[in-house]
């Protein structure tokens, strides 16, 4: 396997035994091999991988065209307020006497409001033609509505007109207030959508609000995910001596699924190249991606490296800790990617490489949030060290202060201190210290 300073920090002036001083000069950038991802999986993209679904399947897809608005939203103008639709120009500063006209409740057709009247409204129901404003029920005299049952001629003279039914008193108001007016949201024709949103709850309420039953999105990804190396056992069964459960499957199915893809697991590989080929070709029948993991540094026994001699796949260095390791082709015609075989290593390579692809393929999942937060390194005084050519992604907890804590040190197996963190922090190359109180970019995960 590929050795690794075991601190992340950068080495000294003079070369260790064993150290090619070259290696950093011949690996790729970050956003080199990124780019290469993208390029690879591009034909996902195609339009033969769409499909049309109802909202209610479309949770999580993103947008194949641009969606255009079939009506305006408010479709009609209404109610922002319990209250009186009225006039503006009927009232007066100093409050003025209305007659009451017939309720106007969500969802009736009103009739138009005559002079000199006020409508009592719901919110949300439309604004009667001639009516231009609505005053709160709070701000009226009375302030509640009238059972309309009992205003009659009889009606006191405190809330009485002409001896023709019943009064409200309103104060002065400007025309506009309180009324949602025709297309205040979005108008009829104009771009509600854009094509590659990523459809989350509020986008399929907007798609539902403008009467629209179904939407075309980008087929979902199915990856065949294959977890290699003879020392790997399935959780659940007895550990023997020298065996590590399987946390990689578990941990990248799981991400995968949260990002929308369909994952098809095929259990554990062993260490024997052409059994890892026949597992490949029978369980990838019909799958857009394979994934694997462990198995492509340098050592003697990479399963992975083997099992590709005669495919077009490239394995190759990032300039990136952890997640330096990575395999990348295609297998059988189908894109391929190889993750390292380390857990956090495994989690990064997707986080920096197949999920941002996807996303900008396909819309689909939703970028990471990318935030700044200060260091808190528990110390002043504090220094974080890297490496000045690679890309360091540590672990941490985003604070509500605003800092950030790192969990964990930079070693590619620490599983607990992955699952006590919310955040990607991220160290560029470049960049060999930090120091407590500094800002860095830290991605939401």
């Amino acid at each position: 396997m590929t050795s690794h300073n075991p601190h992340g920090h950068a080495l000294a002036s003079h070369t260790l035994p064993g150290h090619d001083h070259h290696a950093a000069e011949r690996a790729r950038s970050v956003a080199d091999h990124a780019a290469a991802v993208v390029e690879l999986l591009r034909p996902l993209r195609e339009m033969d991988r769409i499909e049309t679904l109802p909202l209610s399947q479309a949770l999580g897809r993103a947008l194949v065209q641009d969606v255009a608005a079939p009506l305006s939203l408010p479709p009609f103008a209404n109610s922002q307020m319990d209250g009186y639709a009225v006039r503006s120009g009927d009232l007066s500063d100093g409050g003025t006497h209305l007659r009451i006209m017939p309720p106007v409740p969500a969802g009736s057709s009103p009739q138009p409001l005559e002079p000199g009247a006020a409508a009592p409204i719901m919110t949300g129901a439309m604004i009667p033609a001639g009516a231009d404003a609505v005053v709160p029920i709070e701000k009226a005299v009375p302030d509640h509505f009238l059972d309309p049952a009992k205003t009659t001629a009889n009606t006191p003279a405190s809330t009485a007109g002409n001896g023709n039914g019943a009064t409200v008193r309103l104060p002065g108001t400007a025309a506009g207030t309180f009324v949602r007016s025709v297309g205040s949201d979005i108008a009829a024709g104009e771009r509600a959508l854009a094509a590659g949103t990523c459809l989350g709850p509020a986008q399929l309420g907007l798609l539902a609000a403008l009467g629209l039953a179904e939407v075309t999105v980008f087929k979902a990804v199915t990856v065949l995910l294959v977890t290699t190396g003879d020392e790997v056992v399935e959780p659940g069964q007895p550990l023997p001596p020298g065996k590590i459960y399987d946390s990689n499957g578990t941990l990248l199915e799981a991400a995968m699924k949260q990002a929308g893809l369909l994952v098809r697991r095929a259990g554990i590989s062993t260490d024997n190249p052409a059994e890892l080929r026949a597992l490949l070709r029978t369980e990838g029948q019909g799958a857009d991606l394979v994934v694997t993991t462990g198995g492509v540094s340098k050592g003697a026994y990479e399963v992975v490296r083997q099992a590709m001699a005669d495919q077009p796949v490239d394995f190759l260095h990032v300039a990136m800790q952890p997640g330096g390791p990575q395999g990348l082709g295609t297998f059988d015609g189908v894109p391929f990617l190889g993750f390292p075989g380390n857990p956090v290593s495994c989690l990064v390579s997707f986080e920096m490489f197949l999920r941002p692809a996807l996303t900008e393929l396909l819309g689909a999942p939703a970028r990471r949030l990318p935030l700044r937060a200060r260091l808190s390194l528990g110390e002043p005084g504090g220094q974080l060290t890297s490496p000045g050519h690679k890309h360091q992604v540590r672990r941490g907890s985003l604070q509500p202060d605003g800092t950030v804590r790192l969990e964990g040190g930079e070693s590619s197996h620490l599983m607990h201190a992955l699952a006590g963190s919310n955040v990607l922090v991220h160290i560029p190359a470049g960049v060999t210290e930090l120091a407590d109180g500094n800002e860095v970019e830290v991605w939401m995960l």
